[in-house]
């Protein structure tokens, strides 16, 4: 027999988790009591938020559910922003909170971290909340709270435990509960695959759910001579490729692109507008002959469609594969994709191709780099145009539920995930202050992160939106701090550059000839409301 703290440390690592993000409370102490033997690694940030977000990084790079592990109330309420996140990108995150004694639930007696009713507020925003109420339903509430990260789109599920129930001893083995991915029809699939065989002008959309089928995507696209236009999830899936789009639908050229085809093949993409309609028009691009690839069959129903293909993209678009004619069909693919590219690049005006030079230095200096962005003037112009050289190497929050803070823990999570490959974290100096106290989780763990600071001395874009709207501009000037002493007192290296790229890589290699994580200022020029 053992008790429950130790039965979920087992349970969490026969399910294939391999790390815990996590603050130790009262409230978790029992769920903690397994944790040393197991195996698993401990990761400590510096708020809650930050073991939710480190973990959705770590997510992100690893392909593995990732676990933040929270006190009851406080503990909760501070994990719910990056949860929001996660159900926004499908990232698979469980978090684990602790919550007051059964008996006391509900009843508002004032107890230590009470809440009115937390499982109510986390099922507002998880894909699945469990509540154990007796030591017995340990095994079924971790087989539910794991299924949406196999048989669905993934996103973020939690389970609460009672303090007296985690301190119970459960008796008897615990059986994990075999989950599949769901299979397309393969009628389904011969009938999409003789609609794109017999198109004159197609072209993919991939999304996020996309980058772990760059081989067969590749594939597909060659076999039809489709062009590859890539969401900010899916860059890298067709690295320097003629085919590649590496730029937002939300862009005229790309909608013309779009638009012009005859038929479009939407793989692993909800279709949101913060891709596709990220300026507002109200208006998504039109999309003729539209055929969808998505494990989710709620996300299939909410845009009509040739056909709904519900199914992992990579097996569904090497089913397609064997449907189809082995000879190559069409040939004006790469002329369409670098009409695109072209107008594309021109279309995001010189200010933010400068900083796409900035990002491509630094993706050719350090190559299969994770970078990890938070909402910045680089990540916004990233997000616009730019192509990266790994699928799954450019992740931010600038799109979707847009969460401020996310850079500095994900890129900590990003660095545990892949120890091997560079993480460059691009923030500005206002997200920056939402997390900055969990460089020193990088620092524990000794990661070789590059800390990237945009410091436009304020919140640039937004004031740029209260100008445009003829709102004066107000509250978008908070004072940033003196970067190099906040290094210092970190006890990491420090270098501050100009935004001239070859300025940026030089810093960057400096401060890398140090192990650990390093911090790099870059002196970006301050929003001014006379447009200066």
């Amino acid at each position: 027999m053992s008790r429950v703290g130790e039965a979920l440390a087992g349970q969490l690592k026969q399910r294939g988790v391999d790390t815990v993000f996590g603050i130790p409370g009262v409230h978790t102490v029992e769920l903690y009591r397994g944790l040393a033997a197991s195996g698993l690694r401990h990761v400590t940030p510096r708020h809650e938020q930050g073991a939710g977000f480190m973990a959705d990084g770590y997510a992100r790079v690893s392909g593995k559910p990732a676990v933040a592990l929270v006190i009851t109330g406080p503990g909760l309420t501070n994990a719910l922003t990056p949860m929001a996140q996660a159900r926004a990108d499908s990232v698979p995150l469980l978090v684990l909170s602790g919550v007051n004694r059964a008996a006391t639930l509900g009843k508002g007696l004032g107890h230590l971290h009470e809440l009115p009713d937390q499982h109510a507020l986390a099922t507002g925003v998880a894909l699945v909340s469990e509540h154990i109420s007796a030591p017995d339903q340990l095994g079924l509430a971790l087989d539910r709270a794991f299924a949406p990260f196999v048989e669905g789109r993934p996103g973020p599920t939690h389970i609460q435990i009672p303090l007296d129930v985690a301190s119970a001893t459960i008796s008897g083995a615990i059986s994990v509960t075999p989950r599949r991915q769901p299979v397309a029809d393969p009628a389904e699939i011969a009938a999409a695959a003789e609609a794109v065989a017999q198109a004159d002008r197609p072209v993919i959309l991939a999304g996020g759910g996309a980058r772990w089928a760059g081989a067969e995507l590749r594939e597909l696209a060659e076999r039809l001579s489709a062009p590859v236009v890539q969401t900010v999830n899916a860059r890298g899936v067709v690295f320097a490729h003629g085919l590649s789009v590496p730029a937002s639908p939300s862009l005229r050229a790309v909608r013309r692109l779009i638009g012009d085809s005859d038929l479009v093949l939407a793989v692993g993409t909800e279709l949101g507008p913060t891709d596709y309609d990220m300026y507002d028009t109200g208006a998504m691009p039109d999309m003729n002959s539209l055929i969808r690839i998505d494990i989710c069959t709620d996300q299939l129903a909410r845009h009509e469609c040739h056909f709904a293909l519900r199914g992992d993209a990579r097996h569904t678009l090497a089913a397609i594969l064997d449907s189809m004619p082995q000879t190559p069909i069409g040939t004006a693919g790469p002329t369409r994709a670098e009409q695109a590219r072209r107008a594309a690049l021109e279309e995001i005006g010189p200010q933010y191709r400068a900083q796409v030079e900035v990002l491509g230095a630094l993706r050719e200096a350090l190559p299969g780099s994770l970078m990890v962005g938070d909402s910045t003037q680089p990540i916004y112009a990233g997000n616009l145009y730019y192509e990266h050289d790994r699928a799954g190497g450019w992740f931010n929050a600038a799109t979707g539920y847009g969460a401020l803070g996310y850079g500095i823990p994900a890129a900590i999570g990003a660095s545990i995930a892949d120890p091997a490959s560079p993480v460059i974290c691009i923030t500005g100096d206002g997200g920056a202050q939402f997390s900055l106290p969990e460089i020193m989780t990088a620092v524990d763990e000794r990661l070789p992160i590059t800390f990237l600071v945009w410091n436009n001395q304020g919140y640039r874009e937004i004031a740029a939106a209260m100008q445009a709207a003829d709102v004066e501009v107000i509250g978008c000037d908070p004072s940033p701090p003196d970067f190099g002493k906040l290094a210092a007192s970190f006890g990491i290296p420090f270098g501050k550059c100009t935004p001239d790229p070859d300025a940026v890589v030089r810093s960057v290699l400096q401060a890398r000839r140090r192990p650990g994580p390093h911090l790099v200022e870059i002196e970006a020029p301050p929003f001014s409301p006379k447009g200066g």
